[in-house]
């Protein structure tokens, strides 16, 4: 259920894989995506049990309704719904902002973030109190979603130095196939996103520009998951399998 927990000074870190859930194939069994088809009442329950598991309750995180862009909501409190009528295809329809990544300063309240394939981005500064989560799609990178995350907690206190930034599994850039022309421009927004494939394609490496990102603005406490998300059967993953659930990245301090 948990795949991957982390604590660092009073903030802490998880991503889930796929399993110990409710929903039925092709969703199974952990789903957490409120807008990809699956039953309602099975990704509720499956907030319930991940948010358990965490010590959490449900009540306590706050979701995003992704769109791939680099918009950043200050939040103190969920929006009102765990999982919300789907509306759509939204996750939330019109209760829950289009943005990619959210940032608080309420001590208890978790942030989520929901991916297959996609960065997930937890970050903390503990000594100031704030933690942001971020969706880091190849649109999202290029955009600079993870940069106006980090320059939201600046706003609240925190500072580029102290943060913690822990990346979860995602599609790596072994994998991550793309046509040339859009290599070279993700690459040229982003040199560190330029990669290859194990059979010697173009390809981009998210996970590597965001870390580059990171560590310009000055972010040193960075790790990310070995997982690839297209390799590993124990995760989802939308290019590999198209009908499919979301994992989902959670932060928040104590």
């Amino acid at each position: 259920m948990i795949g991957q927990r982390e604590s660092v000074s009073g903030a802490h870190f998880a991503f889930t894989d796929r399993w110990g859930g409710v929903s039925a194939a092709p969703y199974e069994e952990l789903n957490l995506g409120g807008a990809v088809g699956d039953d309602p009442g099975s990704v509720r329950a499956n907030r319930e049990l991940a948010a358990k598991s965490l010590g959490l309750g449900p009540d306590a995180v706050v979701w995003m309704n992704q769109v791939h862009g680099a918009d950043v909501a200050v939040v103190d409190a969920p929006w009102g719904m765990e999982v919300p009528p789907l509306e759509r295809g939204r996750e939330g329809g019109s209760a829950v902002p289009e943005v990619d990544a959210i940032v608080t300063a309420r001590r208890g309240l978790a942030l989520a973030v929901l991916t297959a394939d996609c960065v997930p981005v937890l970050l903390a500064d503990p000594v100031a109190g704030v933690v942001a989560a971020a969706h880091a799609g190849r649109p999202g990178m290029i955009k600079g979603v993870v940069p106006a995350a980090v320059r939201a907690m600046v706003e609240l206190g925190a500072e580029a130095e102290r943060i913690t930034a822990r990346t979860g599994p995602a599609v790596c850039g072994r994998c991550y196939e793309v046509p040339e022309a859009m290599r070279a421009e993700v690459a040229a927004v982003e040199p560190a996103a330029h990669a290859e494939t194990g059979w010697g394609t173009p390809a981009v490496d998210v996970s590597a520009g965001v870390h580059a990102q990171l560590e310009r603005l000055g972010v040193r406490d960075r790790a990310q998951s070995p997982v690839c998300t297209l390799e590993s059967g124990d995760h989802y993953s939308y290019r590999r399998d198209r009908t499919t659930g979301r994992l989902a990245g959670y932060v928040w301090l104590d």
